[in-house]
């Protein structure tokens, strides 16, 4: 037990000087580990988790039920390795707060990006601006059936009057880590785009997360050759 003590405090005094740069991923895992159990060798539970799952960005994306499959992951293991990408979302949107410019889908993206981080449903969120493109703040808007379009136009045409947006951007994910537009993708766009257009809200872009990667549906409309429509700002469609 003496061994173990004095090997984790080894282990956190290296962290706390020179961080993670260097380590493979089973030790970081190791080190995650130690808080939620607090006594024995955690280091064979942390290879079997990258030996299950492949990498630490893929145990930190494992779903519940998954974890639950691993032999001596309990509940505060399992609880603790689901809230890293939880709270290290909400700690980068925090960051990136109201008042950014947001100029282009990539700026966009990488605003959206952190309410993403573990998602295991399909979510669909707004970036509201103003009308010199300034965010005004990003509000989810359904999650789980993200086509039901008459629920997404009610709740952000909602949340834009709310936060007195020009023009907004959509997001959504794909679970099932194919990120090439669906037919259902483009409808869904086309409806809520003109459907908030009478109200003096434009819809920018709708950005398509998977797996860490963006598809903007503005610009694979534009790469295809396919007719965009104007609308008010130089960056709507």
């Amino acid at each position: 037990m003496a061994g173990h003590i004095g090997h984790r405090q080894r282990v956190k005094e290296e962290f706390l000087s020179r961080g993670l740069e260097g380590w493979p991923d089973h030790r970081v895992l190791e080190l995650l580990l130690f808080y939620a159990i607090p006594q024995g060798d955690v280091n064979p539970l942390a290879h079997e988790l990258i030996d299950r799952f492949g990498s630490l960005d893929k145990v930190l994306d494992a779903s519940p039920d998954e974890l639950r499959k691993v032999p001596g992951l309990g509940e505060h293991s399992l609880t603790l390795l689901r809230m890293i990408p939880a709270l290290s979302g909400r700690y980068v949107a925090q960051r990136s707060g109201p008042g950014t410019l947001i100029h282009t889908a990539q700026e966009a993206a990488g605003l959206l990006a952190p309410y993403f981080y573990g998602a295991v449903n399909e979510m669909v969120y707004v970036l509201c601006l103003d009308a010199k493109g300034k965010a005004l703040g990003v509000r989810k808007v359904s999650e789980g059936n993200v086509y039901n379009s008459d629920v997404n136009i009610r709740r952000i045409a909602e949340v834009c009057m709310a936060l007195g947006a020009a023009f907004f951007y959509m997001a959504h994910n794909h679970t099932s880590h194919l990120a090439f537009p669906s037919a259902q993708d483009w409808q869904c766009t086309d409806v809520i785009k003109c459907a908030l257009a009478p109200l003096g809200v434009s819809l920018v872009d709708h950005l398509i997360f998977v797996d860490g990667d963006v598809v903007s549906l503005r610009e694979t409309e534009q790469s295809a050759g396919r007719k965009v429509l104007q609308l008010m700002g130089p960056e709507a469609w």
